[in-house]
């Protein structure tokens, strides 16, 4: 007779969590309304953060959870953005936790916004399967949204919202906080400084709520 193999519930939570966001974000770059897309993305989103097990907010505040907080959809934030390739460059990025992450810068993203030119690197994940990521600051960082900056694309955890017509989607109304935003356990990368955009982005998450500062995270989340 041969043992049954043990299985760490949590990985199997984990691998749960990132079916349905890898599937919500397929249905997004699906949607022809962006607005529809959006408020289910609202909805998915409040439903995994109040009811699943890996939920990025402490457990103890689960049951009281109405729902994150957002900016109304503004369609003048979403925008497409010119590819062009960079010279690869190996950077470190600052995380929540002591030690920051390896990427590799591989492309940068132009475009307007607001009426004004922006510009946005975006960077690859080293390690098996890698992964794309762009995370960005704006003029509303440290006020209405959170401090240390929003994330739009993280491939590795299945937000993308893809391309039109070759040209790399950008829709700020899908920026949302890192994990460790909602509790200090998190460890995950932050805006590195040349992502600052020079316009305030009111669209997208706004910033949780404020909480009293606690252990520093230790468990790898984006």
């Amino acid at each position: 007779m041969v043992a049954a193999m043990s299985v760490d519930i949590n990985e199997v939570g984990l691998l749960d969590w990132k079916r349905r966001v890898f599937e919500l974000y397929a249905r997004i770059r699906r949607s022809t309304a962006p607005d529809e897309a959006w408020r289910e993305w609202r909805e998915e989103r409040d439903h995994l953060f109040g009811q699943h097990p890996q939920s990025p907010l402490p457990p103890e505040e689960r049951s009281a959870f109405a729902g994150l907080p957002y900016f109304d959809y503004d369609p003048g934030l979403r925008v497409t953005g010119t590819l062009a390739p960079t010279d690869r460059d190996r950077i470190q990025i600052a995380t929540s936790g002591q030690a920051p992450y390896r990427f590799v810068r591989f492309a940068r993203a132009s475009f307007e916004l607001l009426g004004e030119p922006q510009f946005l690197s975006l960077f690859w994940l080293e390690g098996y399967g890698g992964g794309a990521f762009l995370s960005f600051r704006d003029e509303t960082s440290g006020d209405t949204t959170y401090g240390a900056g929003r994330y739009l694309i993280d491939t590795v955890k299945g937000a993308d919202l893809g391309t039109e017509n070759d040209r790399l989607v950008l829709d700020f109304n899908f920026a949302y906080n890192p994990s460790c935003s909602y509790d200090p356990r998190w460890v995950c990368p932050l805006a590195p400084p040349e992502n600052r955009l020079t316009v305030p982005v009111e669209a997208g998450e706004k910033k949780a709520a404020e909480r009293a500062e606690g252990t520093p995270g230790h468990v790898v989340r984006t």
